[in-house]
């Protein structure tokens, strides 16, 4: 089941996608929900970020590829970091290149939707606290990132964290496709079998320190092949079972 969530009208809603239409369901999908019956056009819609996360956890260093080709050995354990609910736009939103840096890159990434609270999550009740997944772009200003030593503002500045186009619910999400393009030219493109940790595994680790809420998301890291963005760029990230995340990079006014 693929999860939208839309404004058309000036009014936002949730609704499962089937072929070009939305069925607009009542209330939202963090617990049990009915369909309404009323049915949109694709088309005639504008899709939102798929969720409004209370935050981000994110994970570095968890493709061992990418982790070389930035000069870093794989961490002993989960490498995690913020990126504020700020930084949170949706398909077809611009990522509006900052002033403070000359150097922005690409970041495709598995992006995982927390559907009930938890804490302290034992492995094999994972699967009941994720409602589903969609794809991200961990949009990271690489040369603030190396200057300042930690990263909350490389990684979380304004629209840094495209996530989209809507959340996927029935996958599995061992062996994925995930790539990434930049005018229509890919520059990213690995399997999410080669996490050095699964999504189980960050589950588990991030929920022994603190609580997801429902509409929280995890991002489970990058493959090798991350690059420079410039102003006027089209960047899309593709996961194999998901669909395709499209921004373009503006100028910051």
């Amino acid at each position: 089941m693929r999860i939208a969530r839309f404004s058309i009208d000036g009014n936002v809603g949730f609704g499962v996608l089937e072929g070009d239409e939305i069925d607009v369901i009542k209330g939202h999908p963090f617990a049990e929900f009915e369909r309404s019956g009323q049915k949109v056009p694709l088309d005639k819609v504008r899709l939102l970020p798929p969720v409004l996360p209370n935050k981000v956890v994110a994970i570095g260093r968890n493709y061992a590829a990418h982790a070389a080709e930035l000069g870093h050995d794989v961490s002993d354990a989960p490498f995690t970091f913020f990126k504020p609910s700020t930084s949170v736009v949706g398909p077809g939103d611009p990522i509006a290149y900052p002033s403070f840096s000359e150097e922005v890159h690409h970041e495709a990434e598995l992006a995982v939707v927390i559907g009930r609270m938890c804490r302290e999550v034992p492995r094999e009740r994972v699967k009941d606290v994720i409602l589903g997944y969609t794809c991200a772009n961990d949009v990271t200003a690489r040369d603030v990132q190396r200057r300042e030593k930690q990263w909350a503002r490389a990684k979380g500045f304004d629209t840094s964290c495209p996530l989209g186009p809507w959340v996927e619910t029935e996958l599995d999400p061992s062996d994925l496709t995930i790539q990434c393009t930049v005018n229509g030219e890919q520059r990213q493109l690995g399997r999410t079998s080669e996490m050095v940790r699964s999504v189980e595994d960050l589950i588990v680790h991030i929920t022994e320190a603190m609580t997801l809420l429902p509409g929280d998301v995890v991002l489970t890291g990058t493959p090798a092949g991350v690059g420079p963005l410039t102003v006027g760029d089209e960047v899309a990230v593709t996961i194999e079972g998901i669909g395709t995340l499209t921004n373009k990079v503006i100028k910051r006014g």
